[in-house]
């Protein structure tokens, strides 16, 4: 099999959970290319995901490394079974891999957190909105490259409208709902859509408000993603140079302590909804 020009990151949480699960066995990457009858760099090509493996031999290397852990073993072999060519595929040469990665990291999500410290969640925003987002870039983007960003993230927001829709929870702060990344035509209608979306039953839009007490988090703005399992949880954060996925269980610890503490310093979502109004008509 040829490697993979460049592996998604699904497919790079794929190898790194079968490196973890051999490295926990005290075998070695020999040890385990031995098994497959395959050579140790093709081995180590795997578990990189430059390689693609079938759920059949991921199960083989589960069984010879005895993962206690039954579910995680099912969920790692649904993902080497899973062949999806999703939408965000169309994308690709046309955005930076890491907008794929995110479109495909939400569809196989079973829940969706989010924080919203400086714009309003991309899974909520409305085309006029995100086009000011993209804009403000500096250098700025050619229309070329502008219009497809902003059709991506209109396609992302299939995931909370779709028949068998995620979970998704977003705590935003109301400094995003008051900023004008436009005018104020754009602002009154990304209010109501955030209203509109929150009417959903899978959908809870909750606000921390300016006069929240103790709430220092400014910087806590995150995608945490819900895996098959909790082990198979990630966590997607913003970074100067492009984002990053972390998945080690220390850093997923940490995010969902981060989260509900933020949380916390929130409104209820029916509160929330009345904050909303108001603002809505002070804009």
């Amino acid at each position: 099999m040829p490697a993979r020009t460049q592996p998604t990151a699904r497919q790079v949480r794929l190898g790194g959970e079968l490196r973890k699960l051999r490295e926990a066995a005290g075998l070695s990457s020999g040890d385990a290319a031995g098994l497959l009858g395959v050579a140790p760099a093709q081995m180590s090509q795997m578990e990189a995901g430059n390689v693609g493996i079938s759920a059949e031999r991921v199960r083989r290397l589960a069984s010879h490394y005895a993962c206690p852990d039954g579910e995680l073993v099912d969920a790692l072999a649904d993902m080497a079974a899973d062949r999806t060519r999703g939408w965000w595929a169309e994308y690709r040469g046309i955005l930076p891999p890491g907008f794929l990665d995110l479109a495909e990291l939400e569809h196989h999500a079973r829940y969706l957190w989010e924080i919203g410290t400086t714009h309003v969640p991309g899974l909520l925003q409305t085309e006029d909105y995100a086009r000011a987002v993209f804009s403000y870039r500096v250098p700025e983007l050619p229309e070329s490259e502008l219009e497809p960003r902003v059709e991506h993230r209109m396609r992302r927001k299939a995931v909370i409208q779709r028949e068998a829709a995620v979970e998704y929870e977003a705590v935003v702060h109301e400094s995003v709902l008051r900023t004008r990344v436009a005018d104020r035509r754009v602002a009154r209608a990304q209010l109501d859509e955030l209203l509109r979306q929150s009417e959903h039953p899978n959908v809870t839009v909750r606000v921390i408000p300016f006069d929240a007490d103790g709430f220092a988090g400014a910087s806590a703005a995150l995608l945490y993603a819900g895996g098959p399992v909790p082990g198979l949880d990630t966590v997607r954060r913003d970074a100067p140079y492009g984002a990053v996925f972390l998945d080690a269980a220390s850093q997923l610890l940490a995010m969902r302590t981060l989260f509900r503490k933020v949380e916390s310093a929130a409104l209820t979502a029916t509160l929330s909804q009345d904050y909303m109004h108001r603002l809505a008509k002070e804009l």
